[in-house]
């Protein structure tokens, strides 16, 4: 009877009336893993008892929380998914019997790569399972099972990956292997390449250049190749000669290297790109990308920065246990990686998600997939419950000792999820493109502010504010702001370098070497002190562009930074990163003693000093191109709309991340310059960086009636009209009035302005004015400033984060981390106590405060 319950469940659960295949194009019979499936992310079944498949939303539970699922839905019939792992039958001569097609394996899923194929094999198990007696049926069971229920179980197991649905573009290890590759003609011609000094034989280019892997010629690509300039030359080249492919210089890595094909006009795979490499004397197991040349063993500059960081020259000891556990790279995500071990070394963060881990999961929406909080607590008890980093039972050391392999254990857990959704609509952090960490780390802080449950925000701990002092050079009036911030900026004070005679030497040596096309001498770096770069950052900078309330004309300006609030954690950025000629990202390659203990109170701000002479309070006009009127005419957008992008522009500018929301939400999603305009007008209000709360948002037929000209009880504008109307400069006072007279409508009141140049304020309606703000003082309270945990300026060095590459669009991140009294080093997947952790080339510092 129980059995009969339900499966009828599952037939009037609507999900059947899809039909057939139709099940899979409808809802997708998508294994989407919740909590605590995290190989599942990626493919494996590493949780102990597999999966359990809910029939009715097809979300994947591992067995520890599939009771948790059943008790919040009633849902009661369940598909119990497991991958078993044997070792292979032994032959009569000892080795394994012969390769064959395992009929067993049916689930669209990774294999371990750890495991070797030739020794181990792979068996799948699925069947149906009702709750809450754990009544089991077998798989496939077409006799006993309606057809219908039939039907709906092929759907879920043939299946494929959602990862393997993503778009071709985003992941690229979906390239298509070149049909030239196996088969590629290598001319005998005695051509060695160098590993730098390139330079195109047809034009003098030395950038963008293509090997050609039949004939190993060198010449330039096109402009679309890489969004760089070029001539054309070695399609030219394919054209005369008809040999398809070419590598492009300065991407081989150890990994791969970009291979592009002519015939096939498209890049692609060579799978034995290290063999058609070595014709032209390329060891492409020695080489590591960079910008302008290869690096082999004789030449160390790149090299050089990869093993220190990494600390590759020792043998480490590999971690294991509760924080240990490393995150696997889905192809250029070490930036997340870095990030998010960071983050979750700090107690704040791991009471918020791991300590609330039940309330969360108890509570989590229906589709958990799709919640901040629930891929935020699941990757944190992914990373600090030990589960999943266990060493190697004495047993298998043994036998792989026995056996002379060097298996890794250490597996880590895969965030394919949590990437996916937290990158979720963002153009980079969603492609499989190299990010920049300090960029990663704000649209974090971002999201962590927007979906913070209750009172209880862990980003409280990074937020601080900062106090600007903008003096006018002519007149000595001064004026004193603050903004919000996350992080600490440190510039790079290169002319502070003490070893600056080996720089110039270095130099000379080098132009040397590339102009007779000689290795490249070993790299000199700058050795900068960091008080050096931290005077560098309190000292006074020139304000392009300032306008002087006083002169009302623009004039010479003075802007220097101090801190109104010490964060109880402190994240200090090297600006190492900066653009060249050519806009192309650049790097500066410098060794700076960032300290272990450091002490900024020195750096607290002040206030208005006796003698100081404040600015007049008058906003800059502002400049309204002629289309504006016209764009501003489109209703004002959800705020779930808001464009991300512009907001991530203006919050790298150093705006505090909630004024730039509401700014680019107040300005219609007009781009980021009208967003920064509003962001001036606004900046000296009180709730400048309170969060954005839009009053009486019930929806578009509400909004839209508010916005063009329904007429409230008291004939009180909407804010966010009046908002809008005094981003372009015009008075508060004015645009009220304005809105009034024509009913609230934006473009009637746009025109009223216009045609009332000679405006002054009615004397009746200033009182009135004044009435309302007064009688509102009762009902609303005022509004309560950022919150910020100040204290004492002094910190400990406890994280940080290095990148290794000449760019943040290339290259690698590792993370270090203090831990019980000793530095860890967290390489992606790998765990390892640190022997030598390169503080000096860090490009992300986190300090903790000191107790005073």
């Amino acid at each position: 009877m129980l059995v009969f319950q339900g499966l009828q469940c599952l037939r009037d659960a609507n999900l059947l009336c899809r039909g057939g295949v139709a099940v899979v194009g409808g809802c997708g019979a998508v294994l989407r893993v919740v909590p605590h499936m995290y190989q599942s992310d990626g493919g494996l079944f590493s949780s102990e008892g597999g999966l359990y498949v809910c029939m009715n939303t097809f979300l994947a539970f591992g067995r520890e929380h599939v009771e948790r699922h059943f008790r919040k839905t009633g849902q009661s019939v369940y598909m119990h998914l497991k991958r078993h792992v044997r070792e292979k039958v032994r032959g009569a001569s000892g080795g394994a019997l012969p390769k064959r097609r395992n009929s067993k394996i049916f689930l669209d899923l990774d294999t371990d790569d750890d495991l070797n194929s030739d020794d181990y094999e792979y068996e799948d198990e699925a069947k149906l399972v009702i709750f809450p007696d754990h009544y089991e049926i077998a798989l496939p069971n077409i006799e006993e099972l309606p057809a219908l229920v039939t039907i709906a179980c092929d759907a879920v197991l043939s299946s494929k990956s959602p990862y393997r649905k993503q778009d071709p573009d985003t992941w690229e290890n979906e390239l298509p292997v070149s049909k030239y590759a196996n088969n590629l003609a290598q001319l005998d011609n005695g051509v060695r390449i160098p590993p730098s000094g390139w330079k195109c034989a047809r034009c003098d280019l030395r950038e963008n250049l293509w090997l050609n892997l039949t004939d190993g010629s060198v010449l330039c690509g096109k402009w679309f190749f890489d969004s760089s300039g070029g001539n054309g030359h070695a399609l030219e080249h394919y054209k005369d000669m008809g040999y398809p492919l070419a590598v492009k210089l300065g991407t081989i890595t150890p990994d791969g290297a970009d291979v592009y094909s002519f015939q096939e006009e498209e890049p692609v795979l060579d799978p034995h790109l290290a063999k058609h490499l070595a014709h032209f004397g390329i060891d492409m197991l020695d080489m590591h990308g960079t910008e302008n040349g290869l690096r082999d063993n004789d030449v160390k500059p790149r090299v050089s920065e990869w093993e220190v960081i990494q600390e590759s020259g020792t043998k480490l000891k590999p971690m294991y246990g509760p924080g240990y556990t490393g995150l696997k790279n889905l192809g250029n995500s070490c930036y997340l990686s870095s990030v998010m071990q960071a983050i979750f070394s700090i107690p704040e963060f791991q009471r918020a998600y791991v300590g609330n881990l039940p309330r969360i999961f108890d509570y989590s929406p229906l589709d958990p997939t799709q919640d901040f909080n629930t891929q935020m607590t699941k990757l944190g008890h992914g990373l600090l419950s030990g589960q999943y980093s266990k060493p190697p039972v004495k047993s298998e050391l043994i036998e792989q000792v026995m056996k002379e392999e060097h298996k890794p254990q250490q597996n880590g857990i895969s965030p394919r999820m949590f990437k996916a959704f937290v990158s979720k609509s963002h153009p980079e952090f969603s492609s499989n493109r190299q990010q920049d960490a300090q960029e990663f780390f704000l649209h974090l802080v971002n999201l962590v502010e927007r979906n913070h449950i209750g009172s209880e925000n862990p980003s409280d701990v990074f937020r601080f504010l900062v106090e600007e002092r903008i003096q006018c050079c002519q007149t000595r009036k001064v004026r004193y702001t603050e903004r919000v911030d996350y992080l600490m900026q440190l510039p790079v004070a290169l002319e502070a370098a003490t070893n600056k005679d080996e720089l110039i030497a270095y130099e000379l040596t080098r132009r040397e070497a590339e102009a007779n096309r000689r290795p490249l001498p070993e790299l000199v770096r700058a050795r900068i002190p960091f008080s050096a770069c931290l005077q560098a950052f309190s000292e006074p900078e020139n304000v392009d562009d300032f306008w002087s309330s006083a002169l009302q004309a623009k004039s010479a300006g003075v802007k220097a930074s101090r801190f109104a609030s010490f964060p109880e954690y402190l994240v200090v950025q090297i600006k190492k990163f900066t653009f060249g000629l050519d806009w192309v990202p650049k790097k500066f390659d410098v060794s700076i003693d960032m300290p272990d203990l450091l002490d900024i109170n020195h750096l607290r701000a002040r206030g208005l000093q006796p003698g100081e002479e404040e600015l007049p309070d008058i906003s800059p006009p502002i400049v309204i191109p002629d289309d504006s009127k016209g764009r501003l005419m489109n209703q004002l957008i959800d705020p779930s709309d808001i464009d991300e992008s512009s907001v991530m522009q203006l919050a790298e500018m150093g705006f505090p991340l909630e004024a730039c929301r509401k700014a680019v939400y107040f300005t219609g999603n007009m781009g980021a310059e009208v967003a920064f305009n509003w962001i001036i007008v606004h900046m000296e209000e009180p709730d400048f960086a309170e969060p954005l709360t839009v009053s009486g948002y019930g929806g578009a037929a509400s909004a839209g009636a508010s916005i063009f000209g329904a007429t409230g009880l008291d004939n009180q504008p909407p804010e966010e009209i009046v908002a809008i109307i005094t981003s372009m400069g015009f008075q508060r006072t004015q645009a009220i009035q304005a809105l009034r007279a024509t009913n609230n409508n934006l473009e009637r009141a746009l025109d009223w302005i216009f045609s009332h140049p000679e405006f002054e304020e009615d004397g009746d309606f200033v009182i009135e004015m004044e009435n309302n703000a007064n009688a509102n003082i009762v009902s609303e309270a005022k509004p309560e400033g950022p919150r910020v945990k100040d204290g004492c300026g002094r910190y400990e060095l406890f994280a940080f984060i290095s990148h290794m590459g000449t760019s943040t669009m290339s290259g690698h991140y590792v993370c270090h981390i203090k831990k019980e009294g000793r530095w860890v080093i967290y390489n992606d997947h790998k765990v390892c106590a640190s022997e030598r952790p390169p503080k000096d080339l860090g490009y992300l510092y986190f300090y903790r405060r000191r107790p005073s």
